[in-house]
């Protein structure tokens, strides 16, 4: 099925040109924006995540480059922006960059990805140092959310740096009054790669250790998958949780029902997807998006 497109060539064309002459126009774009409240109407959020190509994660499927095309990608989340129902994007500065210059940023919510430095693959991959958005970034941005992956692999001593350096994130983040999403796991190496341990038990042990991170849980944030028996990793906190779409399984409508069933458990705020939707199997950008806005919405949907 061919992408139904949004942006005109000449749009796309004009973002390589304000780049090139006119860098500014980026800060000025995020200046301007037209801000929300994070939290109105029905209280939940619907967030397209667009974070991936920044730490190496290019592939979609048994495509494994599907990220790499620039255009394509500003295509698919200029599609997912303008369905009703979508609240922000998640993005690293590249990606939140684009959107600005394009002015689709307006009456969204902006979560800035503070992004990996262990890349996938890499000899290096549990040294997950910030490469991305630092706190006073955000705020002097005018982004409205901050968030980090936090991966804990009680075999890597590097996770020890990492622990650290995400502690000082939350507390600068709550000095700021800035929310920030931890989107934690419990990792291990196998067979030389990084596996992430999606067990309830393993899920509630990330949770734990990500909850009590920083001088001030004021505005933290969980960003968590959906796994076997939900109730009892909503049972293991407090804090407002975004659930983590992850990547779709054979069956799109499984994929569907099971975060139907996680929105419905108390302290579970909404949804934060990426590939699984702006990338589905049939093409249909709108539709996915629209299938998961009414998940979240549904009264707006009715």
């Amino acid at each position: 099925m061919t992408l139904t497109t949004v942006l005109a060539s000449d749009a796309l064309a004009g973002l390589r040109r304000v780049r090139a002459e006119r860098p500014e126009a980026i800060r000025e774009a995020l200046a301007s924006r037209r801000r929300r409240d994070l939290m109105r109407g029905d209280g939940r959020l619907f967030i397209v995540a667009a974070d991936h190509p920044a730490r190496g994660a290019l592939a979609v499927g048994d495509r494994p480059t599907a990220m790499a095309d620039r255009d394509d990608l500003l295509q698919r989340l200029a599609i997912a922006l303008s369905r009703p129902g979508v609240d922000g994007v998640l993005g690293t500065p590249d990606i939140i960059d684009d959107l600005a210059l394009l002015g689709l940023l307006d009456d969204r919510i902006v979560v800035g990805s503070m992004n990996r430095g262990g890349l996938r693959g890499a000899r290096f991959e549990m040294d997950d140092r910030f490469t991305a958005y630092d706190v006073p970034s955000m705020v002097g941005a005018g982004l409205d959310v901050a968030k980090t992956l936090l991966r804990l692999n009680l075999d890597d001593p590097g996770t020890a740096a990492t622990l650290e350096s995400t502690a000082h994130a939350v507390t600068a983040a709550a000095a700021a009054g800035l929310p920030i999403m931890l989107e934690p796991f419990m990792s291990r190496w196998v067979d030389d790669r990084v596996v992430n341990d999606l067990s309830t038990d393993a899920v509630i042990l990330s949770v734990a250790i990500a909850s009590g991170l920083g001088a001030s849980s004021a505005s933290t944030w969980l960003k968590l998958p959906v796994v076997e028996d939900m109730e009892r990793v909503m049972a293991a906190t407090t804090l407002p949780t975004l659930l983590l779409g992850g990547d779709s399984g054979s069956d799109p409508d499984q994929t569907f029902a099971s975060w139907q069933d996680a929105l419905a458990l108390p302290g579970v705020r909404g949804l934060t997807v990426g590939r699984t939707l702006l990338y589905p199997p049939d093409g249909d950008v709108a539709g996915a998006v629209d299938t998961a806005a009414r998940l979240v919405h549904p009264a707006s949907s009715s």
